[in-house]
């Protein structure tokens, strides 16, 4: 079975965030607003997207088709 993706969309900007929740969005590999990434389904990945879910748009893994 292959590992789902969440697709993650950084909303706004990091300017005045503390600094627990820059680095929780920069180990998504997020660095500019509007910027999209898709990171692995993992309880580590899941924990840095709830520390900064505020400011990030997250979209489910897509269902594959059958």
């Amino acid at each position: 079975m292959a590992a789902k993706n969440i697709t993650v969309t950084l909303s706004k900007s990091l300017a005045g965030q503390l600094k627990s929740i820059q680095a929780s969005v920069r180990g998504l590999g997020l660095r500019r607003p509007h910027q999209t990434v898709q990171v692995a389904d993992t309880p580590q990945n899941r924990g840095m997207i709830y520390a900064a879910k505020h400011m990030l748009k997250v979209e489910p893994p897509a269902e594959g088709g059958k």
